[in-house]
């Protein structure tokens, strides 16, 4: 499974769409992709196009995002205690701690925010 950082819903979804070919080929490769409910929540939150959401509707549809529940929050907070300068990185350690728990490579365009996590697997752009 490829759990899906904001970064790449952005650059796949959004304007302009540096990654829209890469998602394309990721989804005919028949690669399972997740959206956590906190990208979610941070995608929602930007300035939206309509089209925008309704594409992530039809591909991610916001029912099917992974939830951040009890054991993505005792990881995430695990995570923030043993990382160097977690301070503002609370969001990426709860991303990172659902790629965790389920078992994802974690997609991001920003993989060196991600690189001091143990046991996370990266897949850059």
């Amino acid at each position: 499974m490829i759990c899906l950082d904001t970064s790449v819903l952005v650059e796949s979804l959004g304007a302009g769409g540096s990654l829209r070919e890469a998602m394309r080929e990721t989804i005919a490769g028949g690669n399972r992709l997740a959206v956590p409910s906190l990208v979610l929540y941070e995608w929602l939150r930007g300035p939206r196009l309509e089209a925008e959401l309704q594409a992530q509707e039809a591909l991610f549809p916001a029912a099917e995002a992974i939830p951040f529940g009890p054991e993505e929050a005792r990881l995430a907070a695990e995570l923030y205690r043993r990382v160097k300068r977690p301070r503002g990185r609370e969001v990426d350690l709860a991303i990172a701690a659902c790629a965790l728990s389920w078992n994802a490579t974690l997609w991001t365009i920003n993989a060196a925010d991600f690189l001091d996590i143990p046991g996370l697997a990266v897949r850059g752009p």
